[in-house]
């Protein structure tokens, strides 16, 4: 009988674990920062029903969607009912409706999972990745200064993670649509077209967007375009600067001043909150090309890595469940799709492989004295440090060689001559040395050792 391949469809991230631990810490860091600002954990099903996830038709988002179907469903020509979900947002959306009367308001909520969409099989785009998602959700109505309240949870976040210099940027919808409407682009779907153009800035240039919004499809005057231009390549290096740019643009329609003043509100707020002014700017090419962000937008980007882009984006929406509920529920929130980001981050050299998460290995002299290795080890694990015993012996190089391939680094000896003397033969795999310790003072010294370990490089 011929033996199937062992592959992996394209579009998946798997990992081997010393790189898998290395993830599952950015993703511990992420929910660690997450709960001291409050936020509460929520899982909502892998699958939903369709017509859940798929309200608006006819988008990129459906042709992106993987959906379920039983064996017996499929023998029986169903359509399909159910689908996986391509975000966290659509889950929430259906999560808040449907236990609105449960929930307390501001909803405050976290939520770190899976997400499936049908991407094109190429590299580093991911058919399969994780989304870290934070929203606060109001009833009726949400001040903006939660708006100012998340970049301090993007700082807090990117900070601990230590990948390098970031700026979170800002701006707002409102604001924006106004600008556009002052020049006499006033159609609403007009300015939704412009602004995933405009959005693009950064990535095509600004010779890209003119040419845009001047051609065919467009038509915009070649002097309104130069105006959206110059409005949308304002960046600041303070806020005392975000203030004067943001008055320099003059007076506009309702909106605009609406914009504005939410803009000036978040960015002094972000500042109260404790975020270090060298780390926020405002930017007024960030448009968020989703439709449903009515107010603030943001996005987080790495100084030396501008080539890796928007490193944790989101924004200000009106009404989230709209389609579900007869409550007005506006909210906020941000997105870390961290599998993108941590393959990125590998790219770049800015992760690498992490140490295992064993901390000791005990290895195995006689298997007579297994009671003993296995008192060790248990004295060891009650004392909080992650203990291996090796099971089946064999050659004490070869225990050695499997600690260094492991990534173990201290690796215990107990033989004759230890157990007779009442001590214990420690060998450090990384220093490549190895001394003595008594059975008494094993968990201090060990325990001493690891700390060291921690804050070494």
């Amino acid at each position: 009988m011929a033996l199937t391949p062992a592959r992996t469809m394209p579009g998946v991230l798997e990992l081997l674990p010393l790189d898998q631990i290395a993830f599952q810490r950015m993703l511990d860091t992420i929910r660690r920062n997450y709960e001291r600002f409050g936020f509460l954990p929520v899982e909502t099903p892998v699958m939903e029903f369709s017509e859940v996830l798929l309200t608006k038709t006819g988008g990129e988002t459906e042709r992106q969607v993987y959906f379920v179907q039983s064996t017996g469903s499929l023998e029986q020509g169903e359509k399909p009912e159910l689908a996986l979900r391509f975000d966290l947002t659509v889950p929430l959306a259906r999560y808040v409706a449907e236990h609105e009367h449960d929930l307390s308001f501001p909803f405050r909520r976290y939520q770190m999972q899976r997400v499936y969409r049908g991407e094109r099989a190429q590299r580093g785009r991911f058919r399969e990745f994780y989304q870290c998602d934070i929203d606060v959700i109001g009833k009726d109505g949400l001040s903006v200064r939660y708006d100012a309240e998340l970049p301090a949870v993007i700082y807090s976040v990117f900070r601990e993670l230590n990948i390098g210099a970031f700026t979170i940027q800002l701006n707002n919808r409102k604001l924006m649509r106004g600008f556009f409407e002052s020049l006499g682009v006033s159609d609403a779907e007009q300015q939704t077209l412009v602004l995933r153009e405009v959005d693009k800035l950064d990535k095509r240039g600004a010779d890209y967007v003119r040419e845009t919004l001047t051609g065919a499809s467009f038509g915009l005057a070649a002097d309104v375009a130069e105006k959206i231009l110059a409005f949308v390549q304002v960046r600041s290096s303070s806020v005392r600067e975000a203030f004067e740019q943001l008055d320099a643009l003059g007076a506009g329609p309702e909106s605009m001043e609406q914009g504005r003043a939410e803009l000036k509100e978040v960015l002094g707020l972000i500042r109260d909150f404790g975020v270090p002014e060298s780390h926020f700017a405002l930017n007024l090419s960030i448009a968020r090309g989703l439709d449903y962000y009515t107010g603030t937008v943001y996005e987080t980007t790495l100084n030396d890595y501008p080539q890796i882009g928007s490193i944790c984006s989101g924004g200000r929406y009106e009404n989230l469940a709209g389609q579900y509920t007869k409550s007005r529920l506006p909210g906020v929130g941000i997105s870390i799709g961290l599998t993108r980001l941590y393959w990125q981050l590998r790219e770049a050299g800015l992760v690498s492989t992490a140490r295992s998460t064993v901390d000791v290995l005990v290895t195995q002299m006689d298997e007579s004295r297994m009671a003993d290795y296995l008192a060790v080890a248990s004295e060891l694990r009650g004392a909080g440090i992650a203990t291996e015993v090796v099971l089946e012996g064999g050659k004490l190089a070869r225990q050695f060689k499997y600690a260094d391939r492991a990534g173990i680094r201290f690796v215990l000896v107990l033989g004759e001559d230890e157990l007779a003397k009442g001590v214990v033969t420690v060998k450090d795999m990384r220093r490549e040395d190895q001394f003595e310790v008594a059975r008494a003072e094993l968990i201090k010294t060990l325990r001493v050792e690891l700390a060291q370990a921690e804050i070494a490089p």
